[in-house]
Parts: C-alpha cells; sequence; structure tokens
C-alpha cells in the first residue's frame, strides 16, 4: 500500500541561501529506494519549508525516516521545528480524486 510523509521545518536563514544545496539534496533524494516522488514545499512569510513524499509502502518511508538525509537534516543548524506525519493512502478514493498515486515518470 502507497504510504505518504509530510515532513516540515522552519529556517533560519534567507530562502536564497537555503536554496543553495537543494539540486544536489534532490539528486540523493531521488535514488531513495521505494520513493515514487518528492513535492518540495515553502512559505516564504513563516520561514518554514518541508516536503510531501510518496512512497510504495511503509517500510520505505520508514526506512528514509531511519536513514542518512533525515539525521543530516537533523543535524543541520539552521532547521528547526522539525515535524513528520506518517499515513497510509486509501487508493480507490485517491483514484477518484485524481491523487498522483500512480507512477507516471521513469526513473533514471
Amino acid at each position: 500500500m502507497p504510504h505518504l510523509l509530510q515532513i516540515n521545518y522552519k529556517s533560519s536563514v534567507p530562502r536564497a541561501e537555503f536554496e543553495k544545496g537543494f539540486d544536489a539534496v534532490a539528486a540523493q533524494i531521488a535514488q531513495v529506494p521505494g520513493l515514487r516522488w518528492k513535492i518540495w514545499l515553502l512559505n516564504q512569510v513563516e520561514s518554514r519549508g518541508g516536503g510531501i513524499y510518496l512512497f510504495d509502502d511503509e517500510e520505505s518511508a520508514r526506512a528514509y525516516l531511519e536513514g542518512p538525509i533525515i539525521a543530516a537534516m537533523k543535524s543541520l543548524p539552521i532547521l528547526s521545528e522539525l515535524s513528520v506525519t506518517s499515513s497510509s493512502v486509501l487508493e480507490e478514493p485517491t483514484a477518484i480524486t485524481r491523487g498522483p498515486i500512480e507512477e507516471t515518470l521513469v526513473r533514471r
């Protein structure tokens, strides 16, 4: 069953400085086993960012949360208030409302 994570955090640096490493981080995240996609989030007014991730299953999502990328995020002094919401996806009603739960892009 597909599994969704939403990770949010507060950043203490301006957007331009914060985004400097996003391409490299995005390339690492794209290689995470079981990840179908990630949507990057930004609220400039509140200096908050985050992401919504769709994984193949709960095990893949849990492995990501326990892995090196999240460990690195937790160690960054520019990030605070890290929060995670973890949920299973109800596939049938999500498909009816056109939720992007089917993998549509070929992985590189």
